[in-house]
Order: C-alpha cells, then sequence, then structure tokens
C-alpha cells in the first residue's frame, strides 16, 4: 500500500509543477546617431590616452 505521507505533498505538488509561466520578451535594437566636432573627438582621444598611461594593464 502506498504511504500518506508521500501520496498527499505528490498530489499538492502535482498541479503547481504543471504550471509553468512562460515569458517572451520582445527587444528591438536602438539606433543612436551623434555628431561629434573636432574638437570634442580630440578631447577624447587625448583623454583615452591619459587613462592608457595611468593603466598599461587595462587592455
Amino acid at each position: 500500500m502506498i504511504d500518506r505521507r508521500l501520496l498527499i505533498p505528490a498530489l499538492v505538488a502535482l498541479p503547481l509543477a504543471a504550471c509553468s509561466p512562460t515569458l517572451h520578451v520582445d527587444v528591438k535594437p536602438i539606433t543612436i546617431y551623434a555628431k561629434l566636432d573636432a574638437n570634442v573627438r580630440l578631447q577624447l582621444d587625448e583623454d583615452v590616452k591619459a587613462l592608457i598611461q595611468k593603466n598599461p594593464n587595462l587592455f
């Protein structure tokens, strides 16, 4: 005969296991257009050079 102590938790868990929700997410890419002038590019270039000099093992 089946032990009731095992049967009751199994019967309670069965409906819960059958209801597994599924989540679908639709992700669309984002495109960003930026126009930089020469001064901003030059400043960024200098900042990157200084950062690499301070942290030579960065890359």
